[in-house]
């Protein structure tokens, strides 16, 4: 047993269990080890199944020493997001609401990862509900940034993204509404996947807005990212990333005024990653998509008002349970009506067709995955402003491709808790992630 492995990817480790160097059950008493002794584990798991874990890893140990492995990941321990539901372990959602919830099937995308072979470290914290980009959460437990220990991890995926990039977890799979997969990963030098709404199967998953929500890892790499994919929905990986280059890639970044907001470091690492794209052999245009801000303009309709329909019996039942921040936010819903919403959704489909016509010519559009570095934990637990102008920050640019359903991918930019995130048309995964392949070692 090495500690060596906590820092592999779950793609290198999958080659390595494949090639008789590592076994699985080792692998994850390795992991096991290193959450029970590290100082953050009750900040970032939420429930650790260990029993779960071992039975899963000895079966993989079994399977890769008869030669019937099921999938290249076979064997490697990942984490799971506590909206997740596993059968005969809590799934609470980051909330007292759901306090005590055990339910009795596993989410079909964890049914899908374990028949993949994947082995179930446990449960990570999150945001309540999922409706906060920034992890702060104190009615359950609040995990630092790897870069700044003051700092959150992002949000909703807070745990998941801390179990990674703290060695706990190979991988991470979270989930994404507005941007709850990109934003802890950018904060935790992560490559990050949302997936278009729709392409992994919600049954099994505390819904937010169930229009928008997403399932998609956090990782180290973009390999680990495409066959966390094809894990999760059950298939063989027909992502082929070997090969890939930037020659011939048309980019897109949208000089629209409201990008003016990013602060120094995050623009600092786009602006070193577009350099190194473009000596990559990238053409990069500029211009203004005009869609961009009416359809951000609907947000507060579009995602509370869904929300708080799918949580307001249970939340006015015992308002009290909750943090404050997070009951304004689901309360903002109730003050749209009917007509309003409809309204709402069919501009947004206008607005979908705009982008795409305005989009049509380039591989992707990219942008500062985040604005924003990680907020002071301490500032946001006492300052109502603080915590609101982040919040909406941090979801700027995220929160364009769930409103446009298109696909997204983060990568890390080398400067700390910076990224850059492309965005592809929807259900272009396997273009995405091989743009991706490209830019990472471009990047590197």
């Amino acid at each position: 047993m090495s500690d060596a492995w906590l820092k592999m990817t779950a793609a290198e480790l999958g080659r390595e269990i494949g090639a008789g160097r590592i076994d699985p059950l080792d692998l994850t008493k390795t992991y096991l080890a290193a959450i029970a002794r590290h100082p953050l584990r009750d900040r970032i798991y939420a429930r650790v199944t260990e029993s779960r874990a071992l039975a899963e890893a000895a079966a993989a140990s079994a399977r890769a020493k008869t030669g019937q492995r099921l999938s290249p990941l076979d064997g490697v321990p990942i984490s799971w997001k506590d909206l997740f539901d596993t059968a005969g372990i809590a799934t609470e959602a980051g909330t007292a609401l759901l306090r005590g919830r055990v339910p009795e099937l596993d989410a079909v995308v964890l049914q899908n990862a374990t028949a993949a072979g994947l082995v179930c470290l446990g449960k990570t914290h999150m945001s309540e509900l999922a409706f906060s980009g920034l992890g702060y959460n104190p009615i359950t437990a609040t995990p630092p940034s790897v870069n700044d220990p003051d700092g959150v991890a992002g949000g909703s995926s807070s745990g998941a993204a801390a179990s990674v990039a703290f060695g706990l977890a190979a991988a991470a799979i979270g989930s994404d509404t507005g941007g709850s997969v990109r934003i802890p990963s950018v904060w935790n030098d992560l490559v990050g996947l949302k997936t278009t709404s729709g392409r992994l199967p919600l049954e099994g998953v505390v819904p937010l807005v169930a229009s928008f929500d997403t399932v998609g890892p956090l990782c180290r790499s973009v390999e680990d990212a495409a066959l966390l994919l094809a894990a999760l929905e059950g298939a063989e990986s027909s992502a082929e990333l070997k090969g890939a280059t930037l020659g011939g890639v048309r980019l897109l970044v949208p000089t629209n005024p409201i990008f003016g907001k990013s602060r120094k470091e995050p623009q600092a690492g786009f602006d070193r990653a577009v350099a190194r794209l473009e000596a990559a052999g990238a053409e990069i245009d500029r211009k203004v998509i005009d869609c961009i801000e009416p359809a951000l303009d609907l947000s507060p309709i579009l995602f509370a008002t869904e929300a708080y329909g799918t949580w307001k019996d249970q939340i006015e039942a015992a308002p009290d349970k909750m943090y404050s921040e997070i009951l304004q936010r689901f309360r903002a819903g109730g003050t749209f009506g009917g007509a309003d919403f409809v309204q709402a959704w069919q501009r947004l489909r206008a607005l979908r067709r705009q982008w795409s016509v305005a989009t049509a010519a380039y591989d992707a559009v990219i942008l500062p995955t985040a604005p924003s570095l990680p907020p002071k934990i301490d500032r946001l637990a006492q300052d109502h402003e603080y915590y609101v102008t982040e919040n909406l920050l941090a979801l700027t640019n995220t929160r364009i491709g769930n409103l446009m359903g298109l696909t997204a991918v983060t990568l890390p930019t080398g400067i700390p808790s910076t990224g850059i995130m492309f965005l592809g048309a929807p259900n272009s995964e396997e273009a995405v992630l091989r743009l991706a392949s490209a830019a990472e070692s471009a990047l590197a």
